[in-house]
């Protein structure tokens, strides 16, 4: 039998698969009860299914199931404009573009300024469906660490200087970052500006979560900081405060790239799902969006607390885990003895006690970060927290103890 070797593109090798989307399949396939702290998602009881099955009833005609316009449908684009000029983040109309989701912003975002070979920071630990967009572009990439306050700026100098060359880009997630739900503080989103526009760098500014703050107070974003710099290319999305399979998001980026983004998307999809940009716009229209912020930040607030009390209660002196002020996230790093099992097999213990989770090394390109996991507190109530804890203690027992025998 003659071998055939299929003619890939060279881009083929950079195309990395993700744990944090496959754990959806391997989550429903299994058959015993498991308490979901893996993915990021909104809580489905908060998700307003009854209004937007009203609102696509009664909004929806042959214009919502034809082609519609590249940019965003015209009423979407009204409504997210009016909603936007009551936030931290005021925008105009030749600014933004309606995306199919969040991720559909991040590749727009590589497609235009990332060539092969390219050099793209990422946080260290990061989304890494976001860095692995870079990479499929043909990104090399360049970790740096965070602590409290974000990405370490003064440690992505030094290392920018000891690889010898600058940044085309600079991917960050300045509000409650997936996955350690820290917030960038101002003064280094002040230095980061600095430092791109040093290095002719695009700041590929990823929020999600900044309209889920429940504690503190909103903090200026780059477009704010920058004046508007054409450097900041901002990517937005409705997955975390609507609900993720509506596929709808957007961009907001300087007006003199517009027509290119439009014309990137014109390569991709066409159009975003009309029918859903129909639903989102109406319920922004109806004015049921601030209301619906206002009680997620409550919920998300009692349900982070919740969970925050648990790990306390059952883990005790075994991990550390950051206190974020918005968001879904916690980050956590186990200690002492506990440090020696890698949260990959912890996973697996884990999963078959009933709790999953997502291991740190699938949060860094570079697989750092076997000690830590991530913790979505937002999409379980405080009553199903506590056991999906309980179970993670008693998975944790098991792997230390797996991990100490010779």
């Amino acid at each position: 039998m003659s071998t055939f070797t299929l003619p890939l593109a060279g881009r083929a090798g950079q195309l990395v698969g993700s744990v944090i989307d496959s754990s959806t399949s391997l989550l429903a396939a299994q058959r015993h009860d498991v308490v979901r702290f893996a993915m990021g998602s909104p809580a489905a009881e908060f998700v307003p299914v009854g209004v937007f099955n009203d609102i696509a009833a009664t909004v929806h005609d042959a214009s919502s199931y034809a082609y519609g316009a590249t940019e965003g449908e015209p009423r979407l684009l009204r409504a997210l404009l009016g909603h936007l000029a009551t936030t931290p983040e005021p925008s105009s109309s030749d600014r933004i573009t309606i995306t199919s989701g969040g991720m559909q912003g991040l590749d727009l975002a590589c497609k235009l300024f990332v060539d092969p070979g390219d050099l793209v920071v990422v946080e260290s630990p990061t989304y890494t469906n976001g860095s692995a967009t870079a990479l499929s572009y043909g990104a090399r990439l360049l970790e740096v660490p965070m602590d409290a306050d974000g990405l370490d700026v003064d440690e992505l100098e030094r290392l920018v200087a000891e690889s010898g060359r600058t940044p085309k880009a600079i991917y960050t997630i300045p509000n409650f970052q997936n996955p350690s739900g820290t917030t960038l503080s101002t003064p280094r989103r002040i230095r980061l500006i600095e430092l791109a526009r040093r290095w002719n760098a695009v700041i590929i500014d990823d929020d999600p979560y900044g309209l889920l703050r429940f504690d503190g107070e909103d903090l200026a974003g780059f477009r704010e900081l920058s004046g508007n710099d054409p450097l900041v290319f901002s990517v937005r999305t409705f997955s975390k405060i609507l609900a993720p399979g509506l596929r709808v998001g957007w961009v907001d980026a300087d007006p003199s790239l517009r027509q290119l983004v439009i014309n990137a998307k014109q390569a991709m999809d066409t159009c975003a799902n009309v029918p859903a940009q129909h639903v989102v716009a109406e319920f922004i229209l109806r004015g049921g969006l601030d209301a619906h912020l206002d009680r997620l930040r409550v919920e998300y607030r009692r349900r982070k607390e919740a969970m925050m009390a648990s790990l306390h209660r059952h883990l005790a002196g075994r991990i550390r885990t950051t206190d974020p002020e918005g968001g879904f996230f916690l980050w956590v790093t186990l200690l002492g003895e506990d440090a020696a099992v890698d949260t990959r097999r912890l996973f697996e213990i884990a999963l078959a006690e009933g709790v999953a989770f997502i291991p740190g090394p699938a949060l860094s390109a570079g697989g750092r970060f076997a000690d830590a996991f991530r913790l979505c507190f937002a999409s379980s109530d405080p009553e199903r927290t506590d056991v999906g804890v309980r179970r993670l203690a008693a998975a944790l027992d098991l792997a230390r103890a797996e991990a100490s025998r010779p």
